[in-house]
Formats: C-alpha cells, structure tokens, sequence
C-alpha cells in the first residue's frame, strides 16, 4: 500500500509539473509590451494604489485571467476608495488589445460600452496605440465620448515595491467628449498623462506631466484582504 501511494503521489506531481509547465508557455503575449503587462493568473490580486499628492486618495485594481472560449484575457476592475466598481477593460492577452469596455452608469449599474477602437497598448514602440469607447452620460439625454492615443515614450528601471525592475513608460492624450446627440451640445475635456508599465507587474504608476496628480502602487493584496478592507 505505501507503495502504491508513493507511486501515485509522484504521478500527480508530475502532472501537475507538466500542467503548470504547459500554462506558463503558452499564457504569454505576442504584443512587444507583453512583458510589461499584467502577468497571467487566474487567482485574483488587487493593486493598491495611492496618491503621493494626496495621501489620503487611494485607488485599487482588481486583476485577474480567465480562459474560455474566447482563449486567454486579462481583466482589470478599478475601484475607488470606498469600494465601488467604475469601470472594467478586458484584453486579449495575446494581441493587449481590448475585448470589453464596462462602465458604471449613472443608475450604478454595470454597462457594456460601445468600443470604436480597442487598443491601449501599441503594437510595437513606433506605433500608436489608439482606443474609443462610448458610453452613457449625466443625464439620460447625453452620452461620453473617451478617447485616448497611447505611445511609447522610454524605458527606465525604477523601485517597485522594494524591487528594482525594468519599465515602460507611455505618454497619454485622454480626450473626454460629454455630448448630447439631439441638441449637438458637447464639452470637451483633455488631458496628458504618463505611465508605468513595470516588467512582471503591469501599470504601476502614472501622473500628470507636472506631478500635481501622482498615483503609485503601494502594495498589492489578496481578495480576501480586499473583501475584509472594504466591510471595514
């Protein structure tokens, strides 16, 4: 019997050796940024981060993989200070390039956005990367516009979370277009920002070009953790 158990005992771990061995090469991206996006894992973590300006803001990303029908993706949930959802993208880990735009209405209920673009993060480092979502506004009369052009700026190595690691760093032009489609009433907002996108981690930092806006993560933590930060 000790035999016997040995025997399978070895057999599973040699099983679950060559599953892990199997999931590790093919739950990689071809996107040239690959490296530096959200690694793959179906077990949730949320990213914790806070604003260095304001120490008392703080913002969380809720991360995790999944593979269906569709193949392998990568969804990102972000999250205010006082645990409520805004909005969620779901990229295709192969190409990065964005499958689903959710967005939380004025009634606070989760809604599919309408995408007209669908890339955040650019092919290669001499492409940009160009992404279009629409989605419902203030008022039952008016809708949003986003639009953002993303393009590669440099790599630098910064401290992350104690770790010296490589980053990429992307240059933002956000456009947000508050539109009303019966009376052709807009206002239009832009801004810039910069992004960190660290090898092994994903985006860990972004601001403004003059810094008087700062976020940059601070640690990151299980779903349990999560859950139990937010009942408090």
């Amino acid at each position: 019997m000790k035999g016997a158990f040995w025997i399978i005992l070895l057999a599973t771990i040699g099983l679950t050796s060559c599953e892990e061995e199997v999931v590790e090469d093919v739950a990689v991206s071809t996107n040239e940024f690959g490296e530096f996006f959200y690694p793959y894992d179906t077990i949730p973590k949320i990213y914790v981060f806070r604003n260095i300006v304001n120490g008392l803001e703080e913002e969380f990303h809720r991360v995790f993989g999944i593979n269906d029908s569709e193949g392998k993706h990568i969804v990102v949930e972000v999250y205010q200070a006082d645990g409520r959802i805004t909005e969620a993208l779901n990229y295709n880990l192969d190409s990065l390039d964005v499958i689903d735009h959710m967005v939380v209405d004025r009634n606070k209920e989760n809604k599919k956005a309408e995408l007209f673009k669908n890339k955040l993060i650019p092919d290669d480092k001499k492409s940009i990367a160009s992404f279009a979502s629409r989605f419902s506004g203030i008022k039952d009369s008016t809708m949003f516009l986003k639009e953002v052009d993303r393009a590669f700026s440099s790599t630098k190595e910064i401290d992350v979370l104690d770790n010296k690691v490589s980053v990429t760093i992307f240059h933002d032009h956000i456009r947000m277009t508050l539109f009303n489609p019966f009376t052709k009433e807009e206002n239009v907002g832009q801004w810039e920002f910069v992004n960190y996108f660290a090898s092994g981690y994903g985006l860990v930092e972004w601001h403004t070009p003059d810094k008087s806006f700062h976020y940059q993560l601070e640690k990151i933590i299980s779903q349990d953790e999560f859950v139990n930060l937010m009942s408090k």
